[in-house]
């Protein structure tokens, strides 16, 4: 079966390993928001993964208890002279509603809460203004997590690209804003 999912436009790129940075995103499962970001250019690698919980090395069917902490997450490895922290918040509140506590769509349970995890304290900032701007457009208070990355445990590997894998797979996230 086709994909309908856009052209990744990363795979040509060289990256230089100086101008790489890490941020991680959360919203609902996490097959789409991994589809989603690497498909944005200047993305390196994407890759789905369970954050800030308690158990080490956490299964799929350990997180889905709701007993871990853990939340559905996607490592995202960009180059920042391609693509700035901004963008990539923006593009956030492009695809997930940061206004639902512990679900997104379809998905329900506190491992699919929304969070955008940062590594250095300067992102925090910037991070923060952006929340605070978008507040004003929505009806209810945003509600989603901005921390400092505690831990990441990558999903299995049936997790990684999956929609590439199953064309058809359920999602989320809509492509059309791509």
């Amino acid at each position: 079966m086709k994909s309908l999912l856009p052209q990744n436009p990363n795979t040509k790129i060289e990256f230089k390993k100086e101008n790489l940075r890490e941020i991680y995103i959360a919203g609902g499962c996490f097959w789409g928001i991994q589809a989603y970001y690497s498909r944005i250019l200047g993305v390196k690698e994407s890759i789905s993964g369970y954050a800030n919980g308690t158990k080490e090395n956490p299964t799929y069917e350990e997180v889905c208890t709701g007993t871990t902490g853990h939340t559905e997450t996607v490592k995202i490895v960009y180059d920042k002279t391609i693509l700035s922290l901004e963008k990539i918040v923006e593009i956030f509140f492009k695809i997930v509603d940061p206004t639902q506590r512990n679900r997104q769509s379809n998905d329900i349970g506190t491992q699919y809460r929304s969070g955008i995890y940062y590594l250095d304290e300067n992102e925090k900032e910037i991070i923060d203004k952006i929340v605070e701007s978008k507040g004003a457009d929505y009806e209810n208070p945003i509600v989603t997590e901005v921390e400092k990355l505690k831990c990441f445990y990558e999903a299995e590997e049936y997790h990684q690209a999956y929609l590439d894998k199953n064309p058809g797979g359920y999602c989320h996230v809509n492509f059309d804003t791509l």
